[in-house]
C-alpha cells in the first residue's frame, strides 16, 4: 500500500520539445547531417553514434514521417531557434480589442461629437468600437430616437469604419459594432 501511494503521488515528467538521442523510438531514421547533407536511412544507434562523434545531438525533426527524419545538431541551439521563431510570430500578431462607447438617446451634440471623436481614434488604432445606447424609463417608448442616433453615428463613421453588426435591441439598450475599414 505504501508503494502504491508513492507512485500515485509522484510527479509525471512532461515531454518538452522534440525527442533526441536515446529517446527516439524508431529503429531506423532518415538522417540529415549538421551541414544539411542527406545521409539516408540509418539504424538509430548508428545515427546516435555519428552525432556523438561530432559532439552534437540527434534530434527528431519530423516524427510522423516514415521513417522519422532526424538531424544532427546542437539541442541548445535548436531550442533557442525555436524560441526565437515563436517570439517573432507572437510579436507579429495583431490583437484587436473592442472599445465600448455608451450614450443615451438624449445625448447633447457636444457630448456626441466628443464621443465620436474618441471612437475615430480607437478605429484609427485598429480597434473595434461598440456603441451602446441605454434607454431608461419612458425613453423605451421613443426607440426611434435611438435609431436616429445610430444612423447619425453610421454616417459620421463611414469614412474610417464599416458596420460589423447593425443596430439591434438587447434588453433596454441598443447596440452596434463598427470595425476599421
Amino acid at each position: 500500500m505504501a508503494e502504491f501511494k508513492q507512485n500515485y503521488f509522484q510527479r509525471k515528467n512532461k515531454d518538452r520539445g522534440p525527442r533526441s538521442n536515446n529517446r527516439i523510438l524508431s529503429p531506423e531514421v532518415q538522417v540529415i547531417s549538421s551541414d544539411g547533407e542527406n545521409l539516408g536511412i540509418l539504424n538509430t544507434n548508428d545515427a546516435i553514434n555519428k552525432a556523438k562523434n561530432e559532439g552534437l545531438d540527434l534530434i527528431e525533426i519530423a516524427p510522423n514521417a516514415n521513417p522519422p527524419v532526424c538531424k544532427i545538431m546542437d539541442m541548445g541551439k535548436f531550442k533557442y531557434d525555436a524560441q526565437k521563431k515563436a517570439n517573432l510570430a507572437k510579436k507579429k500578431q495583431k490583437i484587436i480589442s473592442l472599445k465600448e462607447i455608451k450614450m443615451r438617446p438624449v445625448t447633447e451634440t457636444h457630448d456626441y461629437e466628443f464621443k465620436v471623436k474618441n471612437a475615430k481614434k480607437f478605429i484609427a488604432k485598429g480597434d473595434k468600437v461598440k456603441f451602446t445606447i441605454r434607454f431608461k424609463g419612458r425613453e423605451l417608448q421613443h426607440s426611434h430616437l435611438g435609431n436616429e442616433l445610430m444612423s447619425k453615428i453610421k454616417e459620421d463613421m463611414k469614412d474610417i469604419g464599416k458596420v460589423e453588426s447593425h443596430p439591434k435591441f438587447d434588453g433596454k439598450q441598443m447596440i452596434m459594432v463598427i470595425q476599421p475599414l
